[in-house]
């Protein structure tokens, strides 16, 4: 059975509000999105079979002083592969697990190192 997109979303909400407030406050111009499913152009060009998330933007590690008057960075959490993938009693933690691992890479950590972070 498909849950409610707004129930979808409330999971995405908790999932921030669960973070440590000096996190939080360090995603300044950082847009969070839900969208259904990621499309075929995207899951070729990162060459994915399944995504659950996709941070787009540039990572703080790799800002200077000249970076200012940017659009938001933007993370974007797909539904239908997280409520496809995960039963009812699982999908709360990854859905957290999704959004946490999109925050790292805005933080500018990579895939590995989010790895042994345990939040690949």
């Amino acid at each position: 059975m498909k849950r409610a997109s707004r129930d979808f979303g409330a999971l995405v909400d908790r999932a921030l509000d669960g973070l440590p407030p000096e996190l939080a406050a360090l995603l300044d111009n950082v847009a969070v999105m839900v969208e259904d499913w990621p499309d075929r152009e995207t899951l070729e060009f990162y060459d994915e079979e399944t995504m659950y998330g996709l941070y787009e933007g540039v990572p703080l590690t790799e800002r200077d002083h000249s970076y200012a008057g940017a659009l938001p960075d933007r993370i974007t959490i797909f539904q239908g592969p997280l409520e496809q993938d995960f039963d009812q009693h699982e999908l709360e933690e990854q859905v957290r697990v999704t959004v946490i691992h999109e925050i790292a890479h805005h933080f500018g950590f990579d895939e590995d190192r989010i790895a042994q972070l345990g939040w690949g």
